[in-house]
């Protein structure tokens, strides 16, 4: 697992979450990574401070704010740890009632909100333009929180 500090056009600062740098590429080529504030598809990776540990004579004390806001390597808090934890099982839940559907989930998703077929649990995956599509049609549709490997992609 990979995580990249992303930028979008509008300003935007949020992490990406990759298994590889190669799926990072993949999914940027697809027009599958987008702002979680705006929804802009104008996303490149922005420039990360390195891990560097501190010199032992250095002290952290004395760090201006601005840069002291800056770190990425922060502990992340006990309550953002619980909740991702809480949100990570609700999705783990939904995906074990759920079918993967793949690059079949658009059409699905319109055969259920039209009563063409069933309605059932379905995940899959579309392209930026084919969500917009959906929720244009009023398909109730939403990403998932965390991203998904294809059954046929695991190990």
């Amino acid at each position: 697992m990979i995580v990249f500090d992303l930028c979008c056009a509008n300003g935007h600062r949020f992490e990406g979450w990759f298994g590889s740098s190669a799926e990072y590429d993949d999914q940027q080529a697809r027009g599958l990574i987008v702002c979680p504030y705006c929804g802009s598809a104008e996303v490149v990776k922005a420039p990360m401070a390195p891990a560097v540990p501190a010199k032992g004579n250095q002290r952290q004390d004395v760090l201006p704010q601005q840069a002291a806001q800056l770190m990425t390597n922060a502990p992340m808090p006990a309550e953002v740890q619980q909740a991702l934890a809480a949100l990570a099982k609700a999705q783990a839940e939904f995906l074990k009632r759920s079918t993967w559907v793949g690059e079949k989930f658009a059409e699905e998703s319109r055969a259920m909100y039209y009563g063409e077929r069933d309605e059932a649990p379905i995940h899959g995956q579309v392209t930026l333009s084919e969500a917009r599509a959906l929720i244009e049609e009023g398909v109730p549709v939403a990403p998932l929180p965390f991203p998904v490997a294809p059954p046929n992609k695991l190990n």
